[in-house]
């Protein structure tokens, strides 16, 4: 019999030894509200009853420590938090890297975070620019390790060099299979931070069991890491629809299953799906595609009706280790496109408070996805070669990473 998994936030609070190195130093931490215990007390409340433990401040990131901010570039202010009477510093407000104030506000950050397991999600460039300010600043950061609900498999292309972003932050490809306590390793690696770093591993995660294949499903509640991550099923798909983000296509913001659908008013989504089988069927192993209708409720196509699709990753038929969500969202792209030529498919807006490049290089890292999509010749091993070669660069690059 398995025994019951322990995230790292469970850990710290249930043995008082791996607290000591904490005693007499002010502890910060930066969380969201995912940042929960086993028993659905958030982090900070269960922190700050530690009577061994003197916590001085806390951060959130993008959508904010409470997590009330529903779409990209909605900035979160600065609070005092009324009942812990700590100041609650935003990462994702006036500044992006924490400042020197900031920093002077503890001596170790506490880094508890529920991550996707995906390049774009903004938390691990949050991990990576405290990493960063902790180094230059002489403070301590431990991550307070929970699952990649992803799990393992690496998918995409890395990012390529001089398109790193606050959606990029570093040469990893979509899909990356790492923790948050293992992406901060390898950050200090790649960058070559001095900093004094620790991760409160998990105990008894397994990232190759069923059913979950990364997350504890059935034995740990999921809470929403930011509005639109409302399940595990999205977790699995996200590192594809994503890239809906830098198209005119709906990615389902405004209805209940964001970022498990796509779909327009003025495309045929039974046909779309014919000529992704018809030219890559092996890129949609792993799960099952439903021809669906659609209103969003705000956000893209809002109060129009859409036709399109939904990636179902949550039954018998889902195969963890065949499903390739990256390859399959670009297969639709490709589908649209040798349909419709001219469709007015990548969205030309800021994103990311990028104002020059096209959101979906932004999102993919580098122009190559969006040129392969355009090429009316390019076939699927033209995209599969290279990402081929990226994969398996970096599935042996991080395994001396690896913690579990």
């Amino acid at each position: 019999m398995t025994r019951p998994i322990q995230f790292g936030i469970d850990r710290l609070l249930a043995d008082p030894a791996l607290r000591a190195p904490l005693a007499g130093r002010r502890v910060a931490l930066l969380a969201h509200p995912a940042s929960v215990t086993a028993d659905l007390t958030h982090s900070l409340d269960a922190l700050a009853a530690l009577p061994d433990l003197r916590l001085t401040a806390a951060f959130g990131p993008q959508h904010g420590l409470r997590g009330d901010k529903q779409d990209n570039m909605v900035e979160s202010p600065d609070f005092r938090d009324p009942q812990l009477a700590i100041p609650v510093f935003s990462l994702y407000g006036e500044v992006r890297r924490p400042t020197a104030a900031m920093m002077d506000s503890f001596d170790v950050l506490l880094v508890d975070l529920q991550d996707l397991g995906c390049r774009i999600y903004t938390f691990i460039t949050t991990l990576r620019y405290v990493l960063e300010a902790a180094a230059q600043h002489g403070k301590a950061v431990w991550v307070l390790d929970r699952p990649n609900p992803a799990g393992r498999p690496v998918e995409g292309l890395t990012l390529r060099a001089g398109w790193e972003s606050f959606v990029g932050a570093g040469a990893m490809p979509m899909r990356h299979g790492l923790t948050m306590g293992e992406l901060g390793r390898w950050f200090i690696a790649e960058l070559k931070l001095d900093v004094d770093y620790r991760v409160i591993e998990m105990q008894g995660w397994q990232p190759d069991a069923a059913p979950g294949y990364g997350w504890p499903l059935g034995e740990r509640t999921w809470i929403n890491p930011s509005p639109n991550a409302p399940n595990l099923w999205m977790a699995r798909a996200y590192a594809g629809t994503v890239m809906l983000e830098g198209t005119t296509l709906s990615e389902g913001r405004g209805t209940t299953r964001p970022l498990e659908i796509f779909g327009a008013p003025d495309i045929d989504a039974g046909a779309v799906l014919a000529e992704m089988r018809a030219f890559a069927p092996h890129w949609l192993a792993g799960c099952q595609l439903r021809e669906i209708w659609f209103e969003p409720t705000f956000h893209k196509h809002a109060g129009q009706l859409c036709n399109g699709l939904q990636i179902h990753v949550e039954d018998a038929r889902y195969d963890h280790a065949a499903f390739r969500p990256w390859r399959l969202q670009a297969l639709a792209f490709k589908a649209i496109r040798r349909l419709h030529p001219d469709y007015p498919l990548w969205r030309d807006f800021a994103y990311e408070y990028e104002h020059e490049r096209l959101a979906i290089d932004l999102i993919n890292g580098s122009p190559l996805l969006r040129a392969w999509v355009d090429d009316p010749a390019a076939t699927p091993a033209q995209l599969d070669a290279p990402t081929q070669s990226d994969e398996s660069s970096w599935a042996a690059a991080r395994r001396e990473f690896l913690l579990y």
